[in-house]
C-alpha cells in the first residue's frame, strides 16, 4: 500500500476539501484521505494507480504538485456510525445557513440595487451546492454524483453570466446608486454566517490537525464579505456606484471559477 502527500497551493477552505473527496473517494484504489488545509496539503493511501489519482486532482485545477510517495501499511479502518451521523447533520447546517443567507443576500441585493450583494449571494449559493452535492451522493451511484454536479455547475454559471451582463449595461448607463448602509449591515451579518459555518466545521474536527482556526482567516468567503463591506464604504465616499460594479464583477468570476470546479467533477 502506497501513501503519496500532494500539495494544493488552491485548497483554502472546507469548499475544496468536499470538491476534492468528492472526485476521488469513489475510486477503487484509495483507501483514506487525509486533509491538511493550513499547510495546503493532501495525504492519500492508496493502492497503486498514482498517475490516475494525479490525473483527476490535476483536472480540478487546485494547483496540485506531488511531493512524494512512500509505501506503507494499511491503516486500521474503523467504522463510526455515530461520526458519520454527526457529520452528516453538520452538512444539512451549513449547506442550510449558506442558502439562507443566498436568499437573504440576494433579496436584499435586488431591493438596495446593490451588484455586491447579488454576487455574494451567488457566492453563498455555489458553498451550498457543494455541500449538497455531498450529501445528495452519499450512498448513491458515480452516474447521480456526475449529473448533479453539472446541473449545479450550469446553474451557477448562468446565474453569475446574467449578473455579469447587468453590471456592463450598469456601467454603460446611468448609475445606480445602491444603498450603502444596506450592504454593511447585510454584508456584516454574512461575514457572521461564515463565521459560524467555519467554527462549526472546525469544532467537528477538532482531534484532527488540518482544520485549524487560521482557516477562518484564509477563507475566500470571509475575503469576498469584507471586499462588499469595502465596496459600502467607497460608494458612501465617492458617491457613486463603480465600486460596487466592481466587486460584483470580482465576485462573479469567483463564482465561475469555482462552477467550473464543479463541472469537472460531471467528467
Amino acid at each position: 500500500m502506497d501513501k503519496t502527500t500532494f500539495e494544493v497551493s488552491k485548497m483554502d477552505c472546507p469548499s475544496e476539501e468536499n470538491l476534492i473527496r468528492m472526485k476521488l473517494e469513489d475510486m477503487d484504489p484509495i483507501q483514506h484521505l487525509d486533509f491538511d488545509i493550513p499547510h495546503r496539503k493532501l495525504t492519500v493511501i492508496h493502492t497503486g494507480k498514482l498517475e490516475e489519482i494525479e490525473s483527476a486532482l490535476t483536472g480540478l485545477n487546485l494547483g496540485v504538485k506531488r511531493l512524494q510517495t512512500k509505501t506503507v501499511e494499511p491503516p486500521a479502518r474503523e467504522e463510526n456510525p455515530d461520526k458519520r451521523r454527526k457529520q452528516r447533520n453538520l452538512l444539512w447546517t451549513v449547506l442550510a445557513i449558506n442558502f439562507i443567507f443566498f436568499i437573504i443576500e440576494m433579496t436584499t441585493g435586488l431591493i438596495s440595487r446593490s451588484m455586491g450583494l447579488v454576487a455574494d449571494s451567488l457566492d453563498m449559493l455555489a458553498d451550498a451546492f457543494v455541500y449538497g452535492i455531498s450529501l445528495f451522493a452519499v450512498g448513491g451511484t458515480l452516474l447521480r454524483k456526475k449529473r448533479v454536479a453539472v446541473l449545479a455547475g450550469y446553474f451557477q454559471i448562468t446565474l453569475a453570466i446574467m449578473g455579469f451582463i447587468e453590471v456592463i449595461r450598469r456601467f454603460l448607463g446611468v448609475e445606480n446608486m445602491p444603498d450603502f448602509s444596506t450592504m454593511i449591515v447585510v454584508s456584516v451579518l454574512a461575514l457572521i454566517a461564515n463565521g459560524i459555518c467555519l467554527y462549526l466545521l472546525q469544532k467537528s474536527k477538532s482531534d484532527e490537525a488540518h482544520m485549524q482556526a487560521s482557516m477562518i482567516f484564509t477563507s475566500n468567503d470571509v475575503i469576498i464579505n469584507l471586499g462588499v463591506i469595502t465596496a459600502a464604504v467607497m460608494v458612501n465616499w465617492l458617491d457613486s456606484s463603480k465600486p460596487d460594479l466592481i466587486i460584483g464583477a470580482i465576485v462573479f468570476a469567483v463564482v465561475i471559477q469555482g462552477a467550473l470546479r464543479i463541472l469537472k467533477l460531471g467528467k
